[in-house]
């Protein structure tokens, strides 16, 4: 597959989602205590092994749950007014234990209580007092080296799971399934991954730097997946307000403003490491919000974080994350300064609760650490973010055996055995092809891939029915040269229509690329980049108007795009294009009095972009790469030539551009995203050069376009555009007792637009019937629900000005699919 990588293991992940619709080293405990009398659930019971430190405390369900390498050979359970209970266990293996406490009478003397502050607010006041000298990202400097592994579980592997006849061939795998201490359900490890990397950090000015030394991943030897594998992209910061989870919005339990979202208990205090420590527990004040309940240990002298325990908040409102915990040990240097030293974080990812999903686990081991000391000048120079050294995927099983700081449990070495065992049954390649066709539109058939199959049929007012075939070329033929073509025919113009393309890529990263491309085909005028292609099955069965606008285009264009460094780039284009007129579509001109038709427009122009993205991270393919997005404004500015007389142009002008968009979080209240375009056009041109704004003729919401304004509505030879969008992400709906269970999400729209037009244009090309200039602004206004069913979005739209104007809507509805968390 083109995109991102050649999926192996992953893709037989997908397999077994779709289909579905050993143990040695650790010993696993999980388990429920209640009152023996009232059977109520106890929250914040310790739970420890005896003559040990390792243990934790029973949630506000009476539920706990951990792992450990190095148990003893019994449990105490133990609280406040309960008899204590001693269990013995079994080491090594997983089980689960449900405990009745007996209440024990004790009597004491009468006790005046009197009212007095939660003993625990200021010891949470003292730990936000001192987050300047306890956060890390306050020191000048640091760096440190990382030891990173993850993890991927199919979970939900129950009977039904293992009798499906997909699965036939692939019993083998089943002899690997195990039982998670935290969720209870059985899972079958398909996927790890190992690393080695050397991390950098600098304050002022702001440097984050990552070197992979080695990595290693079972199934893989993928160069653009190893960029992955270390901390760059994994990183929680306990300290900071406002924690990342796939999304923005998770409240800190050490937030400045925690009171507002949790409750705080002080449980207990003892020795860890030498350190006098207070426990103090935490769980939210409310449903629904993004929080976290758990524990914590803090210093009682720095008021620093020891460890932490946090587990997302039940009935959070996000999607697909059916559990996350996160656990953090920190240590001191120079009894100084407090640093990470270890770290687990555990995901489990379900469509449905009972389906079957997957867990991601992922832990770190962080050594060598040193901080408030000069970056090395070569990082310092370095152009990525994120480097992968030649070497690193060629390291031997000797090294990892002789530098990992724990070893790999027998279950974790098995992962690697089964996934070559797995590639190695002759089915698995038909299922990979199958799984890879779903998530990339192409099915692969030796050196050809042929897709993608939503363009196979559509239809529309010029073309009647329309049928295409098309395809390119696959890895197996070049993971430098990808060719591909297709060929087109409708059955109400009878015309046939064709193209082709070449892309070569000299390097990836930084990329560098040059392509060629020819098309004989129908084109849409005025859309934006972000629409559905004319030539798309969704397109046609979502279109709001007849489409008679479409134009019969001669296009040829070659580019060459030149990254610099992560996140600059240049694109130097050519584009020859020739364009035929339709009857709704005229190209005339005034001659006197007389009017002329004009048998084609025929242009030549060259066109440099600049674009601009700070720490923009990318998912690479061998040809194609997905961006991941950065949390900094992304700018692009565009400079187009028109060239007369080359290859028979008509026009010299010239058009600059430029927009920029952002994200912006704004935790409690979700997140913002904003786009502004301008830009202006130098010269006489036709219509068809000048700035169509994009409109949309379909029902499908278009964030890059006018969703309210048809094709060919509004021109403009200067404009400036501004597009501002607020997703609440529930703020509000969470709060109703009848729609908070429906987990649906808020989200508010609004767009800009003012333009000029001079009358010139008209004495090269006449406008078209319904072809406007901006008098005054364009807006359209959004209210919408988004997360219905997880996926769907539906958006209200009013249009609020040139009301007046032919075929228009003054309201209309707009839907979209998504995945977002």
């Amino acid at each position: 597959m083109k995109n991102f990588t050649k999926f192996n293991i992953l893709s037989f992940i997908l397999f077994l989602l779709l289909v579905s619709g050993a143990n040695a080293q650790i010993t696993k405990i999980r388990g429920s205590i209640k009152d023996a009398i009232t059977n109520e659930p106890l929250p914040f019971v310790n739970i420890s092994f005896k003559n040990s430190s390792i243990g934790t405390v029973t949630n506000t369900d009476g539920i706990f749950f951990f792992e450990t390498r190095t148990p003893t050979d019994s449990l105490i359970i133990s609280f406040v007014g309960y008899e204590t209970q001693i269990r013995a266990i079994q080491k090594n293996k997983y089980q689960e234990f449900n405990i009745l406490l007996n209440p024990k009478s004790v009597y004491l003397d009468e006790i005046v209580i009197l009212p007095s502050e939660n003993p625990a607010h200021p010891i949470l006041r003292s730990i936000i007092a001192n987050k300047k000298y306890n956060n890390p990202t306050y020191l000048n400097s640091y760096t440190y080296q990382v030891y990173n592994k993850l993890e991927i579980d199919v979970n939900n592997v129950d009977d039904d799971f293992k009798k499906n006849s997909f699965l036939r061939d692939f019993q083998f795998i089943f002899d690997y399934v195990d039982t998670n201490a935290i969720t209870g359900k059985t899972f079958l490890p398909v996927f790890i991954t190992e690393t080695f990397s050397d991390y950098y950090f600098n304050r002022d000015p702001k440097i984050e730097k990552e070197i992979i030394t080695a990595t290693k991943i079972s199934g893989f030897d993928n160069e653009s997946l190893s960029q992955f594998t270390g901390k760059m992209y994994q990183k929680i910061n306990i300290y900071e307000n406002f924690e990342t989870v796939f999304e923005p919005g998770f409240v800190s339990p050490i937030a400045d403003f925690g009171l507002l979202y949790y409750k705080y208990y002080l449980l207990d205090s003892a020795f860890i490491d030498n350190h006098w420590c207070y426990q103090i527990s935490f769980i939210p004040k409310r449903t629904m919000e993004r929080t976290f309940r758990g524990d914590f240990w803090v210093h009682d002298t720095t008021f620093a974080i020891k460890k932490i325990q946090m587990r997302m908040a039940k009935d959070v409102n996000i999607n697909y994350i059916n559990d996350f915990v996160a656990e953090y040990e920190f240590k001191q240097l120079d009894n100084k300064v407090w640093f990470l030293s270890h770290d687990n974080l555990f995901f489990d990812f379900n469509i449905r609760d009972k389906a079957t999903g997957f867990f991601g686990r992922n832990s770190s081991d962080y050594i060598n650490i040193s901080y408030n000391k000069e970056l090395p000048t070569e990082i310092k120079a370095l152009s990525d973010n994120v480097v992968v050294k030649e070497d690193a995927l060629k390291q031997e099983d000797g090294f990892w055996d002789n530098y990992r700081p724990v070893d790999l449990t027998a279950r974790e070495r098995d992962i690697y055995k089964m996934v070559d065992s797995i590639q190695g049954v002759p089915i698995y390649r038909t299922y990979e092809k199958i799984a890879g066709m779903f998530a990339m539109y192409h099915y692969e058939i030796g050196y050809f891939e042929l897709g993608p199959y939503y363009k196979t049929y559509s239809f529309n007012e010029i073309e009647g029915n329309r049928l295409r075939l098309s395809g390119r070329t696959s890895n197996k033929f070049s993971t430098k040269l990808m060719i591909s073509s297709f060929i087109a025919y409708g059955d109400k113009d009878n015309r046939l229509k064709y193209g082709g393309g070449v892309l070569y890529i000299f390097n990836k990263n930084p990329r560098k690329a040059i392509s060629f491309d020819y098309k004989h085909d129908m084109q849409q005028l005025g859309q934006s980049p972000n629409a559905l292609t004319e030539d798309n099955f969704f397109t046609s069965i979502l279109r709001r108007n007849p489409n008679y606008k479409l134009s019969l285009v001669n296009d040829f264009s070659t580019s060459y795009d030149h990254e610099w460094f992560q996140g600059f780039s240049n694109k130097l284009s050519f584009n020859y294009k020739q364009i035929e007129p339709t009857e709704y579509i005229p190209f005339q001109r005034l001659s006197g009095l007389d009017t002329l038709p004009l048998n084609n427009l025929t242009i030549s122009e060259i066109t440099l972009n600049i674009r601009y993205a700070q720490n923009e991270k990318y998912l690479r393919g061998e040809f194609e790469r997905f961006s991941l997005g950065t949390s900094k404004p992304i700018f692009n500015i565009f400079f187009t030539v028109g060239l007369n007389n080359v290859l028979q142009s008509q026009y010299e002008y010239y058009k600059i551009s430029a927009n920029v968009s952002h994200k912006v979080p704004l935790s409690p209240f979700g997140y913002f995203k904003y786009i502004i375009d301008g830009g202006i056009v130098f010269g006489s041109v036709p219509y068809p050069l000048l700035k169509l704004h994009e409109g949309n003729e379909t029902y499908a919401f278009d964030k890059y376009a006018f969703n309210m304004m048809n094709y060919y509505e509004f021109a403009s030879d200067k404009y400036i555009s501004i597009y501002a969008e607020q997703h609440f992400q529930g703020f509000f709906f969470n709060r109703i007792p009848l729609l908070k269970k429906l987990e649906l999400r808020e989200v508010v729209s609004g767009k800009f637009l003012y333009g000029e037009l001079s009358k010139k244009h008209q004495n090269v090309m006449l406008y078209p019937e319904g072809l406007y200039s901006l008098s005054k602004p364009y807006y359209e206004v959004s209210a919408g629900i988004e997360n219905i069913l997880k996926i769907f979005r539906v958006d209200a739209m009013w249009r609020l000005s040139y009301l007046d104007h032919e075929n228009i809507d003054r309201f209309g509805i707009r839907l979209a699919v998504q995945i977002v968390f």
